[in-house]
């Protein structure tokens, strides 16, 4: 563990070196001329409103109104005192954000007026996310300036526009070329929502998700909120097509996205705010403001990856305002998890800002003999605001956790055993463990208003432990399990360095985004599996089960090692993309990736090593067209690549897998944008999937394929004020069409033709009952086969959960019931016939937050 963190700070340090040099420098030769205004904005927007927010403000109403001297914005609410605001410049805008605030008005939730006045291109007001309200100001020239003042109406914004002069001025006027023209917003004031209108995955910029010509999905904080999700798997399934894949006997994510599932290591398609997370548990969700899926290959900007598609977690951030939040919630088998989330500035001026999140957690389990859930996690951020173009955050994360390893139902004849529900198969001791560390940081730096610079790096390590009694094979005339004690030992270390240039230009009419970046990464990895010796390890009887047969062997009896390896995985890439407008409603996105892997794999056991330098080049390539601004038709081509770590009979990996993707839709807003929805059909073909050397059954050769095409429907946002819903639909149509072992023609395990999901939930705006709100929810997923071979069936479900809650004022009181009617189902198979995980019965849990 020393030489890892001895490693983990010398590469650290000299990346921040390497980075922070010369921007600080180039920081240090700039006037700082402005930083004393911001600051007096900041301190006055603190004396006018409070500190704290103690309940979501929800803005009724937005009045443009033309003045003499340019426009004024306002904001309608009955709780302009509760108002906190952030600010920051971008381009040629200026963007003002509104946190615990919401739009809510009856005619849409974006307000837009174009060239107001001389200087200012368009002002626009729109729900940012579930919790914030964005302003944005644009200036023809450059990011307008802002003076804040108070008012016996409110608060007001003095925006002035800088208007370029190219004829000769009077001579009153000529000791300057600029005229300055202000707008006043008066804010007289929020309320969540389900849309979330921009995405960063989907291009590695903060885009329009209208505007990006593949399938893209959020899963915003407060759906996670409302249904009281705490693991990924769970919130994943608002989202069509995306899938628990077996989950490693209950232990870790395993997901799969339009039918295609692995990924390398644990979890090889989910980035943490950008970087692929390769570590083997279970994700927390604590510290998560979002979850963004986006569909189809992503190597032109993730490097390799499955063709399906990704999920990102994005982090909760550190506010500029003090906000404090304690949960506490408890449900069925003893189920207990408390947890904090605050946040603030730690120094007068704001430009040291903190955030911390932390979590504990204790269950039981619905399983026989289970012991208990142990969770513990914590994420510290500290983010450093070193100047005004330029800012630093550091991110910690934590996670201890140790549960049950129980690989859970077996396959009997074309179904699945009937026995009760909670009985296990294992030994009562099975368990795995789990202890997980990350540590990033993020350098931005503008250059100027058009130009920026992103530095990061993330270091991830995993180690995980199990003990078990493995199910090996059933014999079902006599209701007998063969089983073997085994015990993994493994570690894994990832790190990743990420370099991005964006810039945004004009070449005559044609706005351009251009995205440049190289990333550089190195995972290792290794560990051991050890066997007791065949023979000696207890059937049982599936029917009349009987435990503890014969004491525990010690670790020390595991004598039979079958596999002791240390691999490494070196990779390069480099990438350009470039969003291109030709007009407001055509736009093109096109880029590529040039990436080179060199892996290692050494077997400890016999002193054999393998090897491949693989090289691959991935490109993209999408058209929008809008013929009417709240509908946009698209067509994207795309390809993948995931490296391969199968092996031939002379050692060496196989190429790397290959997917390539062709994709058209369309994407609409209704009820006046309050409500968004994208329609796609698709078809991907994944080719070089490893299958067996006939000649030598024991090695393998890249010939296998699948092609897997499907229609996905989602629908997310506000139909009425306080009536929300996020709903899906997907049809899949699977197949594995070339393959060495008798499976071509056979459709992929785990993958159903038909999911669908809804959860709606409705919240009273007024009288006395004000703030209790109802949700409901309805889960499908359909028939799926069970393995390759498609042997059996892992039968459809649908299951309902419910939520009824009350919030007033900084607190919220709510239960959440999850499978009301008590539904049997399985969430998918793990491998072949003996390792089939349960959904856990009815469920309630209560829960109750407070903020300050």
């Amino acid at each position: 563990m020393l030489n890892q963190v001895q490693k983990l700070a010398w590469m650290t340090g000299l990346a921040l070196v390497w980075v922070s040099v010369p921007v600080l420098a180039e920081e240090n030769q700039k006037p700082i001329d402005k930083t004393s205004q911001l600051n007096n904005i900041e301190q006055s927007a603190t004396s006018i409103g409070q500190l704290l927010a103690q309940s979501m403000i929800q803005v009724t109403g937005v009045n443009l109104q033309a003045t003499d001297t340019g426009l004024e914005v306002i904001l309608v609410t009955n709780q302009s005192d509760q108002l906190q605001l952030t600010n920051q410049s971008e381009g040629n805008s200026y963007i003002i954000d509104i946190p615990n605030a919401q739009l809510s008005l009856p005619n849409g939730d974006v307000v837009s007026q174009e060239n107001p006045t001389a200087g200012i291109t368009e002002v626009t007001v729109t729900n940012l996310d579930a919790n914030t309200i964005r302003l944005t100001v644009t200036g023809e020239a450059s990011a307008p300036q802002v003076e804040l003042f108070d008012s016996d109406e409110g608060l007001i914004f003095g925006v002035i526009s800088t208007v370029s002069t190219t004829q000769t001025p009077p001579a009153e006027e000529q000791a300057s070329s600029e005229t300055q023209e202000p707008i006043e917003l008066l804010v007289t004031g929020e309320q969540d929502r389900y849309r979330v209108p921009n995405a960063s995955t989907g291009t590695r910029t903060d885009t329009l998700i209208r505007d990006i010509p593949q399938t893209i999905q959020v899963i915003p904080e407060q759906v996670i909120r409302d249904q009281r999700v705490t693991r990924l798997r769970d919130a994943l399934l608002n989202v069509g097509g995306v899938l628990q894949d077996g989950g490693f006997a209950g232990t870790a994510d395993q997901i799969g996205i339009r039918g295609f599932f692995g990924g390398g290591t644990f979890g090889g398609g989910i980035l943490v705010d950008g970087f692929k997370d390769g570590r083997g548990g279970i994700r927390e969700t604590a510290n998560v403001e979002r979850i963004e899926v986006l569909k189809g290959p992503a190597s032109v900007l993730y490097g390799g990856v499955e063709p399906g598609g990704v999920i990102n977690l994005i982090t909760k951030q550190p506010l500029r305002d003090p906000y404090y939040n304690a949960e506490f919630s408890v449900g069925r088998f003893s189920t207990f998890r408390p947890s904090i989330d605050i946040s603030g500035p730690l120094n007068s001026d704001k430009t040291l800002l903190y955030r911390l999140n932390s979590v504990y957690e204790t269950s039981d389990g619905f399983r026989d003999f289970n012991q208990d859930v142990q969770r513990f996690f914590i994420s510290p951020t500290l983010k450093w605001e070193i100047g005004k173009a330029t800012n630093l955050t550091f991110q910690f994360d934590y996670l201890n956790d140790e549960r049950p390893f129980d690989r859970g139902f077996l396959a009997f004849g074309e179904g699945i055993i009937d026995t009760p529900l909670e009985r296990f198969f294992g030994e009562p001791d099975d368990f795995r463990k789990v202890e997980e560390i990350g540590l990033s940081y993020r350098l931005e730096h503008n250059f100027n208003d058009n130009w920026k610079i992103r530095n990061a790096f993330r270091y991830q390590s995993s180690d995980a432990f199990d003990y078990r009694a493995e199910p090996v094979r059933l014999d079902e005339t006599t209701g007998i399990l063969t089983r073997n004690f085994r015990s993994n030992d493994d570690y894994s270390e990832n790190y990743t360095l990420q370099t991005d240039v964006v810039g945004k230009f004009a070449t005559g009419s044609i706005n351009h985004t251009l995205l440049f970046g190289v990333d550089l990464a190195r995972a290792t990895s290794g560990g051991t599996q050890k066997r007791l010796p065949g023979g000696i390890t207890p059937d049982i009887d599936v029917f009349n089960p009987v435990y503890n047969a014969i004491p525990r062997p010690g670790l020390d009896e595991l004598t039979n090692v079958v596999r002791n390896n240390q691999d490494s995985n070196d990779g390069l890439g480099i990438f350009l993309q470039d969003q291109i407008a030709f007009a407001d409603n055509f736009k093109l996105l096109v880029g590529g990736r040039f990436d080179i892997v060199d892996q290692n794999s050494k077997n400890l056991r016999d002193g054999s090593e393998s090897g491949r330098y693989d090289s691959a080049f991935t490109p993209r390539l999408g058209i929008v067209y809008q013929p009417i601004e709240p509908i946009s038709l698209y067509a994207s081509y795309s390809q993948s690549f995931q490296p391969n770590f199968g092996t031939r009979v002379d050692g060496s990996f196989l190429e790397a897998e290959q997917g390539t993707q062709y994709e058209v839709g369309v994407k609409g807003e209704f009820l006046d944008g309050r409500l968004a929805a994208t329609l796609a059909a698709y078809s991907i073909t994944k080719s070089n999937i490893a299958t067996t050397d006939l000649a030598n059954p024991d090695f393998l050769l890249p010939i296998g394929e699948q092609r897997n095409q499907g229609i996905e429907l989602n629908v997310a946002g506000e139909i009425s004020p306080g009536w929300n819903v996020i709903a899906s639909y997907s049809y899949i149509d699977a197949e594995i069409t070339k393959d060495n072992d008798g499976l071509a023609g056979n459709r992929p395990p785990n993958v159903p033709f038909n999911t669908a999901s809804l959860w709606t939930t409705y919240e009273l705006q007024q009288g006395d009952l004000q703030g209790l709100g109802f949700g409901l929810g309805l889960f499908y997923v359909g028939d799926r086969q069970g393995d390759s071979s498609n042997t059996y069936i892992i039968p459809s479900y649908l299951r309902t959960d419910a939520a009824i809650y009350y919030q007033r004022d900084n607190w919220r009181a709510g239960i959440n019931i999850q499978n009301l009617f008590n539904q049997r189902y399985f969430q998918g198979a793990n491998f072949g016939r003996v390792a089939i995980e349960p959904g856990a019965p009815l469920t309630v849990i209560g829960s109750f937050s407070v903020t300050f």
